[in-house]
């Protein structure tokens, strides 16, 4: 979904690995002081803010480094251009870790809300925009994901298929009931939803109705059915399509 304000690929496994990275205390008191810093940090600095050996430092700052939270380059302190090599400094990266089991996506919310109240018409409401706003942007997700795979037709089935790995990353935790049908176990909203449901739920039902519009998948809707504990939108074969196949049965 590149439409995402925050795009990732496995968002969840990466703030807990990092998380985990910062769970050790040294570790956490170094990634401090050199956010607080405002500017690069050696080695020798980061090593002296907790206490430790520098050559225990590195060890420190480099699984920082590898975790994403901290870039290194080689520079001047300061800026002062002495003779030598230059010594290896640390500044924070731009990463942000928000870890939320089960996975949350209320940035992606606000983002259609924000959209809503810059785009709205003068014919239209702020719920309408809203609603409007998530249409548009699940369309574009849609489009984008076919862009990407170039997944050829899709029918129901296939078309499920390609949705469910999407919709697993973007927190929604499909579980396929039938060939044709897709329940999603979490809401990526809650508990938002649960304080304005008929905005926020009618706002989920039109994002993934545009997508399917997007992806271009035939023969599935998507549908509200409330359920406790559980997204209020599911996937599954059109009315039309089914009433169709029924009487073709009789």
């Amino acid at each position: 979904m590149a439409s995402d304000p925050t795009p990732r690929a496995d968002a969840a496994g990466t703030a807990i690995d990092s998380v985990s990275v910062l769970s050790e205390e040294s570790r956490r008191r170094m990634f401090a002081f050199i956010r607080r810093a405002r500017r690069a940090v050696t080695r020798d600095e980061a090593a002296a803010s907790v206490g430790i050996s520098r050559k225990l430092a590195a060890f420190h700052l480099d699984k920082l480094v590898d975790a994403g939270l901290l870039r290194a380059r080689y520079a001047s302190p300061g800026g002062i251009r002495k003779v030598g090599r230059r010594p290896k400094v640390y500044e924070p990266t731009d990463a942000q870790i928000t870890v939320s089991i089960p996975e949350r996506r209320h940035e992606l919310l606000a983002d259609l809300l924000l959209d809503a109240v810059l785009t709205e018409g003068a014919d239209e409401n702020a719920a309408q925009a809203a609603v409007r706003s998530a249409e548009q942007r699940g369309r574009r997700m849609g489009e984008a994901a076919r862009e990407e795979t170039r997944p050829g037709r899709l029918g129901p089935e296939r078309g499920l298929t390609a949705c469910e790995q999407l919709l697993d990353r973007y927190g929604y935790e499909p579980v396929r009931e039938t060939p044709t049908r897709l329940r999603l176990r979490n809401c990526p909203f809650h508990p938002l939803a649960a304080k304005a449901p008929d905005l926020v739920c009618g706002m989920n039902q039109a994002l993934l109705s545009g997508f399917l519009e997007g992806l271009r998948v035939s023969g599935i809707q998507a549908v509200l059915a409330p359920e406790p504990g559980e997204c209020c939108v599911r996937l599954g074969p059109n009315e039309t399509d089914h009433d169709d196949q029924m009487t073709q049965d009789h």
